[in-house]
């Protein structure tokens, strides 16, 4: 076996819309419609820097099946610029790219393999010497909806001593915050015989597994507030036992984050600009060299609740923070260090003695001490919920859409029905709930 080493992508999604985020001047927002392009640009000058044998592309390329014809020549100038440097593509289609899409005819690259929607295996080999490195086997989407477990068509020979790469477009385990496209299990990965899943489909960077590594990279640029922290690939240095060395490189120029503000303690307006300013400072501080969008999350409990719930202090603050981004934006020709607001969620509460609630004799003491069970109990919190959501699940549609919410927000939603509770049955004022501003 010969010492390699390659870069594992996937889910670039070339030229995202990035759809519903409001107020943004025309620079902020073709800004942001380039991002997908700087961090593909950002992928090849790492993959040349890095000088790597090859590069795999687990699915996902273009952001949608209709992809434009920006994003296609952009996309194929990129695979000839690490042709150019005698590296070479391994990539595979996945639900938003499907094979059915309507693409332009660009010619069969040497330096470029494109898998088909039937399984395959390919032997890749190393730049410097072409001497075989490593068997990648890999299969593509025929149509955006995959049902089928594929991982079952990648088997091991045996008797091939070469290091093996599984290239899969899939959903491992059942994550339900993803359509469960080409479901598998971690097991049946393991059982294949292959040495490292480059796994596509699941935008979170995480590792499910190790010897055999099962891998998702996430996207190389975040698109939404739900797509939160550093973004990018996965550079892999197989040494000639086979043993892989996994670095993460970020590549993204636009990181979102949500951050949570507790009220707990702010007396008025202005303490609460202060607040906000000096955590956009912080989240400047972090990433000086890129845009950041940032949605600010309200807890704790205090007397600034009240206006806030009335939505007029965050509404107001919110525009004029944009207007600053805005300006800043066109006085300095640059995005760099830009922080922009995305929206205020209140999830704060009145104040009230919850410690003398808890201990009250009364309906919402013991609404209180349950809450408190749920949190302090995940068996109690998931019968809860599933309780409370089934009769929600005969519906097709709302069935759907439930099975796309993680656990936290559920979790999010039982917190705020406690405050709710509080607030309804402590004697303050009903307020307006959940208020979002400018929602996303």
């Amino acid at each position: 076996m010969v010492s390699f080493k390659f870069i594992h992508a996937a889910d670039l999604h070339l030229d995202s819309q990035f759809k519903g985020i409001s107020e943004l001047s025309e620079g902020i927002r073709s800004f942001l419609r380039e991002s997908t392009f700087a961090s593909l640009d950002r992928l090849v000058q790492l993959a040349i820097s890095e000088q790597v044998d090859f590069l795999v592309i687990s699915g996902d390329v273009y952001d949608a099946q209709d992809s434009s014809l920006q994003a296609q020549l952009r996309f194929h100038e990129a695979l000839d610029r690490l042709g150019g440097q005698g590296i070479r593509a391994y990539i595979i289609h996945g639900n938003h790219d499907p094979l059915d899409s309507p693409r332009m005819k660009s010619g069969k690259k040497e330096h470029v393999h494109v898998f088909g929607p039937e399984f395959e295996q390919v032997v890749a080999i190393r730049r410097q010497d072409k001497r075989p490195a490593a068997v990648i086997g890999g299969i593509s989407y025929p149509t955006s909806k995959v049902t089928e477990n594929t991982s079952l068509h990648f088997r091991r020979n045996r008797e091939e001593s070469l290091f093996h790469i599984a290239l899969l477009h899939a959903n491992v385990d059942g994550d339900p915050a993803h359509e469960t496209y080409s479901p598998c299990t971690r097991q049946d990965l393991i059982g294949s015989g292959y040495d490292y899943w480059a796994l596509g489909h699941i935008h979170k960077r995480q590792v499910l597994h190790e010897r055999p590594h099962i891998v998702y990279p996430g996207n190389i640029q975040g698109r939404s507030v739900r797509e939160t922290g550093k973004k990018g690939c996965y550079v892999v240095q197989v040494n000639d036992i086979g043993e892989p060395n996994m670095e993460f490189h970020e590549l993204d120029t636009v990181r979102w984050f949500q951050e949570t503000i507790p009220i707990d303690g702010v007396e008025d307006e202005e303490a609460f600009q202060l607040l906000v300013e000096d955590r956009m400072q912080y989240i400047r501080n972090e990433c000086p060299g890129k845009m950041s969008i940032v949605r600010f999350i309200l807890t704790g409990r205090g007397s600034l609740h009240e206006k806030l719930e009335d939505g007029r202090i965050a509404d107001e603050l919110l525009h004029e923070l944009q207007r600053r981004a805005v300006r800043s934006a066109v006085e300095t020709s640059g995005f760099e260090g830009l922080v922009w607001v995305e929206s205020f969620q209140v999830r704060s509460g009145p104040w009230v003695d919850r410690h003398a609630l808890l201990k009250e004799d009364s309906f919402l003491g013991e609404l209180l001490r349950f809450a408190q069970q749920t949190r302090e109990e995940g068996n109690s919190r998931s019968e809860l919920l599933r309780s409370a959501l089934n009769p929600l699940t005969s519906n097709r549609e709302l069935s759907r859409l439930l099975s796309g919410i993680d656990e936290e927000e559920k979790t999010l939603w039982l917190n705020r029905a406690e405050e709710m509770a509080i607030h309804l049955l402590s004697g303050h004022q009903e307020g307006k709930g959940d208020k979002e501003i400018d929602e996303a």
